[in-house]
């Protein structure tokens, strides 16, 4: 069966950063409908599949101010985990893929067998571009404490409120809001890097994020403060990584965690710049000891 049409949007200026098109916590708000939408349509819920155990997203292609947008979700039987629930957002003037989200659950394979009948309808292929490229899908360490995070090397990157905007209609926290916390964190992680502010400036370029894989380790509610700590994980010829932690600030209760790969983009040219080798060399001395 052909997939659900779950949203239909349009990028908005003030969702563009200095990049000059779109944040990419406006691509895990239109993540959020879709989902909700997909499980109007279909009937999936918490209480069907379990809870979601990561979500993991591929960014294509740029979006630009005007952008009008149309998404696509549906059931992958043969995607990577157990369960698997594919959205795919794109660009409406000439259907390029822009952005792919990976819901991945792990249900028991008694329940997994009675998903599939029961969503048979709801299914299709897992397509090739949303498959995860540079993260793995194992599960998460999730036991980490701030105190042992930040003994490995991590610093405070960010601080935030759960304001009613930022939740869903049950009361949590959204995804867009937890990269949001990660995307204004992010700045402060490259500025531990030699790519500093200045650094970029003096050559034109742009902080740019490829894939992410985040996981919720327990929800953040309404009115809760919440405090990212973040640490580099590796480098390669043209791509880092990193990782942001998100805790609930009074408790220090971990929330979230967030795995990144991240380039520099030629601004003119909108595309990718080799790490040079003091660069990356630079990134792999400070990554997480842990």
């Amino acid at each position: 069966m052909p997939a659900f049409e779950t949203l239909l949007s349009f990028v908005n200026c003030w969702e563009c950063d200095e990049n000059d098109h779109l944040n990419v916590q406006f691509y895990l708000s239109r993540f959020d409908e879709a989902d909700r939408q997909f499980r109007l349509l279909t009937g999936l819920s918490d209480a069907v599949a379990g809870v979601r155990r990561a979500r993991h997203v591929r960014y294509h292609a740029e979006l630009y101010s005007g952008d009008t947008l149309v998404m696509t979700s549906h059931i992958a039987f043969d995607g990577p985990y157990m369960l698997t629930v594919v959205h795919q957002l794109r660009r409406t003037i000439d259907g390029a893929i822009a952005a792919t989200a990976v819901d991945g659950y792990a249900p028991s394979d008694q329940v997994a067998r009675e998903l599939r009948r029961r969503f048979e309808d709801a299914a299709a292929p897992m397509p090739d571009a949303a498959l995860p490229r540079s993260l793995p899908t194992t599960p998460e360490t999730l036991s980490m404490t701030a105190r042992q995070i930040e003994a490995a090397g991590a610093t405070v990157t960010n601080r935030a409120t759960v304001l009613p905007r930022h939740a869903g209609p049950d009361g949590r926290a959204e995804d867009g809001f937890a990269v949001g916390c990660f995307s204004d964190a992010a700045s402060h992680l490259w500025n531990r890097t030699p790519m500093t502010e200045a650094w970029l400036e003096a050559r034109d370029y742009g902080r740019v994020a490829v894939e992410m894989k985040l996981v919720w380790a327990s929800p953040l509610k309404m009115g809760e403060p919440a405090v990212t700590m973040s640490g580099l994980t590796g480098a390669s010829t043209s791509t880092f990584s990193f990782r942001h932690y998100l805790f609930e600030a009074r408790t220090l209760r971990l929330a979230a965690v967030c795995d990144v790969v991240a380039l520099a983009m030629n601004l003119k040219t909108r595309k990718a710049v080799k790490l040079e080798d003091e660069v990356r060399s630079g990134i792999i001395k400070a990554v997480l000891k842990h």
